[in-house]
């Protein structure tokens, strides 16, 4: 009886064993196949931004329309904010690992080249659309500060909604060490995240209503 109860106990320890190997290994499997769908989002974001900036610098060669370049960083904005999304969900469904956290950080750095881009496209097209810069902690574990990165995030979109053709919404997180971010954040004094830049001019720290927002844009 006693051989017995020990081959049943080594018997279903090795069957945790196996069913835990498993299990990492189909972890392993699946955090590859988010990191490579999303490496390959983020390979055709990357080339999307190059040709917006490519488009932006003929823009003094060429009769090209201030709408063209308009309509670029609108639809370059849109799609790797739906990414953005995505990575989100992936984030949620699992532990996030230093793999998702460096494909962040790639989609931090093209959000900050949009932004430096979008300045020189307004110096050039006044007046023909609005930027809205949302800075944020993306590691932040202050349970105040998520609460209230939350609600922004929701006023934003709402925001983004009601003015789809007139407002260029940027995130970006700001723990992410990238310096060309840093130079363009040393410019407004910034004391505190989550924070919000309307057209490089109105810095607004404190939660607003749409309406309220709304008063900034051009």
């Amino acid at each position: 009886m006693a051989f017995w109860k020990k081959y049943v106990f080594l018997q279903a320890l090795f069957l945790t064993i196996v069913m835990l190997i498993i299990g990492i290994y189909l972890g392993i499997i699946f955090e590859k196949n988010q990191i490579d769908n999303m490496e390959s989002f983020y390979s055709q974001s990357e080339i999307s931004l190059i040709d917006i900036v490519a488009l932006n610098n003929l823009i003094d060669a060429k009769n090209i329309s201030c709408s063209v370049l308009k309509k670029a960083s609108f639809d370059f904005a849109d799609r790797i904010y739906e990414e953005a999304l995505l990575l989100e969900d992936y984030e949620k469904s699992g532990k996030i690992t230093e793999n998702i956290k460096s494909v962040h950080t790639k989609y931090d750095l093209l959000r900050t080249f949009l932004w430096m881009n979008s300045i020189k496209i307004k110096n050039q097209c006044p007046s023909h659309f609005s930027s809205v810069v949302y800075l944020y902690n993306y590691s932040t574990e202050d349970l105040t500060q998520k609460a209230e990165q939350s609600v922004w995030s929701k006023v934003l979109y709402e925001l983004k909604s009601s003015n789809s053709d007139k407002i260029l919404l940027i995130p970006i997180s700001v723990d992410q060490s990238l310096v060309s971010l840093d130079s363009l954040k040393n410019d407004f004094n910034i004391t505190n995240y989550p924070v919000v830049i309307i057209n490089e001019k109105k810095v607004i720290y404190s939660i607003s209503s749409v309406s309220d927002l709304e008063k900034y844009i051009i």
